[in-house]
């Protein structure tokens, strides 16, 4: 028996905002908490009708599991290309997890590894095949952005060379770029950047790519919701899965307002994946911090100062890397790499990371005012990259996880390949990408090694930064 749509009166009260949530200790997301006190959620207007929380048992051929960029397009391509009406269940707010609180950088992208990287690692022939995939990801992508209004900055993206011996390596893998994939990459020097883009002190240079486009992901995430309902989808925020069981094929996802039975489950929980929500996700990925802050609009001054001439993203060649940008209404945004744990992720000295780091770059800035502050969990595989997997054939289980920090614009695509698998759909891209026929990668020590990650993250980011600093 279905459910009866809910109305205000079954809405819970919305539970507050927990700043110290941690995806490998906390028990579960939360229920019904508030979004991350993030610019975006500021900024992003009324949310659309949802279908409430779950109210009584449902029958449903899909469940998705979590409402975010993956959730909602998995949903969306379901309906569009397969005729399938899906149910998402997420356990607090639309798009409460990576989906509002990223920098809505979407470039040409998939995972942390280069393209040369992929070369290393599997040869060309497939580092070509793998490019084309992600090519025909940012276009699924871009074209969705096409139908949303959510700020969108296109014209790409500029890698920031900060220090000199970082040049060489841009110049590499822009050769790299243009000679094996046909980009139009190229390079810029100190002068042309100050000039003609934006007067980072930082910068010695930067590679430039046309390949990118800046959102506001929560009102990119509100027009997924939107599409996806219009298609048919219900999206069922405050319903946590509190417990999963199978019988007979059939998965009983058990909510705080009633059970969902489908024949079939995606996965889409990013980073705030709920510790034991299905055994093929122990200690496959790895949850890391990210802090982000928005400042004040920028005076004309200011502006004149920083010479910013571009809106585009920009990140650069830090390990910990730094990314930044010029937002609509001249608020300067900018993110880098935070705490090792929840419990310590309000600590002053994360938050100084980021406006020494803005002063640095950009000295006339120095000292202003923050309007914003916040920070997010992102989903890193062992390897990498990311995966869009199902673990066991004979079970209809499904996973799309693992961007580290690319999935603004990978996760569309990734929805859609996601729908795709879920529907019985085959694809040779299936069986030869890697992102596609293997499972997420245990730590390369093997399983045995996951309780001591967070003791090796914090010797590593002392070594990644001499490495980006000093040596």
């Amino acid at each position: 028996m279905n459910a009866p749509l809910p109305t205000a009166l079954h809405r819970p009260a919305t539970a507050p905002y927990d700043p110290a949530y941690d995806p490998l200790v906390s028990d579960g997301p939360g229920h019904n908490r508030a979004h991350a006190p993030t610019w975006w959620a500021a900024s992003a207007g009324t949310p659309p009708e949802d279908d409430g929380p779950v109210t009584g048992d449902i029958d449903a051929d899909v469940v998705i599991i979590g409402s975010g960029f993956t959730g909602l397009t998995t949903a969306l391509f379901l309906a569009r290309e397969h005729g399938i009406k899906a149910v998402v269940l997420e356990a607090n707010q639309v798009a409460w997890g990576c989906s509002s609180r990223n920098g809505g950088q979407g470039q040409n992208a998939s995972g942390r590894l280069y393209r040369s990287q992929w070369i290393e690692r599997w040869g060309l022939d497939v580092a070509r095949q793998l490019d084309a995939e992600i090519r025909y990801g940012f276009q699924t992508f871009s074209d969705l952005v096409g139908e949303i209004d959510c700020d969108a900055q296109p014209g790409g993206h500029l890698w920031i060379a900060h220090r000199q011996k970082k040049m060489d390596f841009l110049a590499r893998e822009t050769e790299v770029m243009r000679k094996h994939f046909g980009y139009d990459a190229r390079m810029l020097s100190a002068e042309e950047l100050r000039r003609d883009w934006c007067d980072d002190h930082d910068a010695q240079g930067a590679q430039h790519e046309s390949e990118g486009i800046s959102v506001h992901p929560l009102k990119l995430a509100y027009g997924y919701l939107r599409l996806a309902r219009a298609a048919g989808a219900r999206v069922h925020p405050a319903s946590p899965v509190i417990g999963w069981e199978t019988h007979q094929g059939v998965h009983h996802l058990r909510t705080p307002g009633g059970t969902v039975r489908a024949r079939a489950v995606g996965i889409a929980t990013g980073a705030y994946t709920a510790p034991g929500l299905h055994p093929s996700l122990r200690n496959r990925h790895f949850p890391v911090l990210s802090n982000c802050l928005v400042t004040r609009p920028l005076t004309d001054a200011e502006l004149a100062a920083t010479r910013f001439q571009t809106r585009i993203a920009l990140t650069d060649t830090r390990t910990l890397r730094f990314y930044y940008r010029l937002l609509p209404g001249n608020r300067l945004q900018i993110g880098s790499r935070s705490a090792i744990t929840g419990a310590d992720a309000d600590r002053d000295s994360h938050y100084r990371l980021l406006t020494d780091g803005l002063a640095r770059k950009f000295p006339a800035l120095a000292g202003i005012q923050v309007d914003h502050s916040w920070w997010g969990w992102v989903d890193v595989s062992h390897d990498m990259m990311p995966r869009v997997w199902q673990p066991d054939p004979a079970q209809q289980v499904f996973y799309a996880l693992g961007y580290g920090g690319n999935g603004v614009s990978f996760s569309a695509h990734a929805g859609r390949r996601m729908a795709q698998r879920i529907a019985g759909g085959q694809d040779p891209l299936f069986k030869l990408l890697p992102i596609y026929r293997d499972a997420l990668p245990f730590p390369r020590q093997g399983e045995w090694a996951a309780p001591f990650r967070r003791l090796g993250q914090s010797l590593l980011y002392k070594w990644y930064w001499m490495k980006d600093e000093i040596l």
